[in-house]
């Protein structure tokens, strides 16, 4: 119901005369707008009064429990006196009014300026998604615990505190009713120091650094005294406070609900296909292993093994010749018009030896146990070389044995042939 004027991008209005100014949102979603806010600045060289004008009665209508705080504080808060101020107003939040009250009729200045990239919202961003996606591992960091109690002791006082006395209260209904009350005030005091955290870092910085290094140092050592977290239990909702923490850093790092809405949703199926993911896989390597074909083994056979197995392949081999012969596909005639001893052929097929005693014989005077070419493969080469190299003479008889073995045992695969 009030006359108040609207903001646009780009626009620099100059004023004397107290009056109310509201920025109207744009209802078209567009994703480059995703981390992009609007600035809007305040000065003036005498001080003003800022105060915010909510368009909301009530806070009963609010969707989170970070809505109804921000809502209480805003009809509690009181206006502001300064001469420089400055609005961040994401893309697509709610409508934003203030009125600006001059004390003195110094023209005071109202700039709109559109950041593309916000830093800060970007940054809560990523710290979500790392938060969430680390919960475990970081929940059994001795190092982080201590870091998340002094950031805890520093945001959040009150319940630093009542967790540290939690021993003190007997029953668990006054804790929680407690911890809520802590909860809504701890809020309100986040939401006062972000609104204000310009104007206390200019005017009063050193008490502000003494707070830090006070409450600090102090967590630090309640943290340091209690000790890390043993229990799985308490590793376990520590890890759901850093997911739910995560959670909340999420939606405030972006300017589009519906996109953070679709980020946790994500990042929840996401962690809950984990352990599915993990069991398919679990089973297929498995049913792999299952049906794979085992890895051949070598074995390397012996001489009096390669004798018999040679001698075995032999007769089945024959036999395997005859019995082809034998068949009626086999061309007899033109096998036996190609032969020089077709008799001797007959008698194979028939069953006779494929060697004749004579061929037996002669093939053990030349192979044989004190045949020639025996003699000549183990004394020709020893001469030549003790008269090469008398040291090495011991060496070469070790390779003359094992050029000789190898040589032995080619007459019995001639004699299986």
């Amino acid at each position: 119901g009030r006359n108040c004027s609207l903001l646009q991008e780009m626009d620099v209005m100059e004023k004397r005369d107290e009056n109310c100014y509201c920025y109207v949102q744009n209802r078209t979603i567009r994703l480059q707008y995703l981390w992009s806010t609007l600035q809007v600045k305040v000065n003036s060289r005498e001080k003003f009064m800022f105060e915010p004008i909510s368009e909301k009665s009530s806070c009963q209508n609010s969707e989170t429990v970070f809505e109804f705080a921000v809502c209480a504080a805003q009809i509690l808060w009181k206006p502001e006196t300064c001469t420089e101020t400055s609005v961040s107003i994401k893309q697509y939040g709610e409508d934003v009014c203030f009125k600006i009250q001059p004390f003195k009729t110094e023209p005071y200045t109202v700039r709109v300026k559109r950041e593309m990239l916000d830093g800060k919202l970007l940054f809560l961003f990523v710290a979500g998604i790392f938060l969430f996606h680390f919960a475990n591992s970081l929940s059994r960091s001795t190092k982080f615990f201590y870091l998340s109690g002094i950031i805890l002791g520093v945001l959040a006082l009150l319940v630093f505190v009542l967790l540290t006395l939690k021993r003190f209260i007997p029953r668990h209904s006054t804790f929680w009713i407690l911890m809520s009350g802590c909860c809504m005030g701890s809020l309100y005091f986040i939401y006062c120091f972000k609104e204000n955290m310009q104007w206390l870092w200019s005017e009063h910085r050193t008490y502000l650094l003494g707070y830090f290094l006070a409450v600090g140092i102090a967590s630090f050592a309640i943290c340091y005294q209690h000790g890390p977290l043993t229990t799985e239990l308490s590793i376990t909702l520590f890890m759901w406070t850093l997911q739910l923490t995560a959670f909340v850093l999420i939606y405030c790092g972006v300017t589009i609900p519906q996109v953070a809405y679709a980020v946790i949703a994500v990042s929840l199926c996401s962690k809950g296909l984990g352990y599915p993911l993990g069991a398919a896989c679990h089973i297929a390597r498995k049913m792999k292993n299952h049906f794979k074909s085992k890895k051949l083994v070598f074995k390397y056979l012996t001489e009096e093994e390669y004798r018999e197995q040679g001698e075995t392949e032999t007769i089945r081999a024959l036999e395997e010749l005859r019995s082809f012969c034998r068949s009626p596909d086999f061309p007899s005639w033109i096998a036996v018009s190609k032969l020089r001893s077709p008799h001797r052929f007959a008698d194979f097929v028939l069953g006779f030896p494929h060697i004749s005693p004579a061929e037996t014989k002669a093939h053990e005077d030349k192979y044989g146990i004190g045949s020639s070419f025996l003699e000549e493969q183990l004394f020709e080469t020893r001469p030549q070389s003790e008269q090469d190299d008398p040291a090495n003479s011991i060496h070469e008889d070790e390779e003359d044995e094992d050029e000789t073995h190898n040589q032995i045992s080619f007459p019995y695969a001639t004699e299986l042939l």
